[in-house]
């Protein structure tokens, strides 16, 4: 017997890094994960390929796999494939598209469902124990499961505000790379108390004045440059961050605004490049065959 099911997930913006307080905030971008299962009663092991990348870590993808056959009580192997239009290690929550990604396509495999948020906490354990993240990403998992812009408390495992709203988003995404694991988690628990000031704007709904001020203070913890905010700022942006620990800077961004600063980015004189997209509150879905 073999089953096949396929799925995709989003990519995600920062508006609030959960690192320092364990509360975060983020919004689901048009950029896609893709995730192809196959699955067979004559295998017993879960083998992930990331497309493009034939010496990616895959613990993450294929545990997200074998957590929904566990859950449901079955026991099959198979392979796990997932291609991506989300720069990996960006910052751009590439690892929660992932998860969310191949978590759905299982299901679409089996033909069970699981609710929303079950679905997505299957993905954070499994990130969690694959050691790609430190707060288990709640926010990001959520932002690239169900779009729009979402608010989290990760210690806590709750998704606290769901929003939707219409921007373009301009993304400068660097050549290097920066892997959350990595992230001084020591430099990031100072800022903490002004992070929580940034967090209770984002309960507010005032979500671009968050994501600069976040933008600022892990930009100043983690040793990125804030020049990319600052040509943002200069040209009327409102809402402009370090996404995730970086290395990429993601913006809110009108019609007008978006050319404008992809020159004043492309003038920083970083190696790298400037991608045009824009919120999706359409959130993850089965790939239907």
């Amino acid at each position: 017997m073999v089953l096949k099911g396929s799925a995709y997930a989003l990519g995600a913006g920062t508006v609030i890094n959960a690192i320092a307080t364990w509360k975060g905030a983020a919004f689901g971008i048009d950029l896609k994960t893709f995730a192809d299962v196959k699955l067979t009663d004559d295998h017993s092991v879960i083998q992930g390929t990331v497309e493009g990348v034939p010496d990616a870590d895959t613990s993450l993808i294929e545990r997200s796999v074998s957590y929904v056959l566990e859950h449901f009580g079955i026991e099959m192997g198979g392979t796990v494939t997932t291609r991506s239009e989300v720069p990996l290690a960006s910052g751009l929550k590439s690892s929660s598209a992932a998860a969310n990604a191949s978590v759905l396509a299982t299901l679409d495999a089996i033909g069970e469902e699981l609710a929303p948020f079950d679905a997505v906490k299957i993905g954070v354990r499994a990130a969690l124990d694959s050691r790609v993240t430190i707060t288990g990403a709640l926010d990001d998992a959520c932002a690239s499961f169900y779009g729009g812009f979402v608010v989290t408390d990760n210690r806590e495992m709750k998704l606290l505000k769901r929003t939707e709203h219409e921007y373009e988003v301009l993304i400068f995404a660097p050549d290097r790379k920066s892997f959350s694991s990595g992230t001084n988690v020591s430099r990031s628990q100072i800022i903490a108390p002004w992070v929580d000031i940034a967090y209770d704007l984002s309960l507010k709904g005032e979500h671009q004045k968050a994501m600069t001020l976040n933008g600022f203070l892990y930009c100043a913890a983690l040793g990125f440059d804030t020049e990319f905010l600052l040509r943002a700022l200069e040209i009327g942006v409102q809402g402009v961050t370090l996404s995730g620990t970086g290395p990429s800077y993601v913006a809110l961004v009108n019609e007008g605004q978006a050319a404008e600063l992809k020159c004043a980015w492309d003038d920083c004189g970083v190696s790298g490049k400037v991608i045009r997209t824009k919120v999706n509150n359409t959130g993850a879905e089965k790939i239907r065959s």
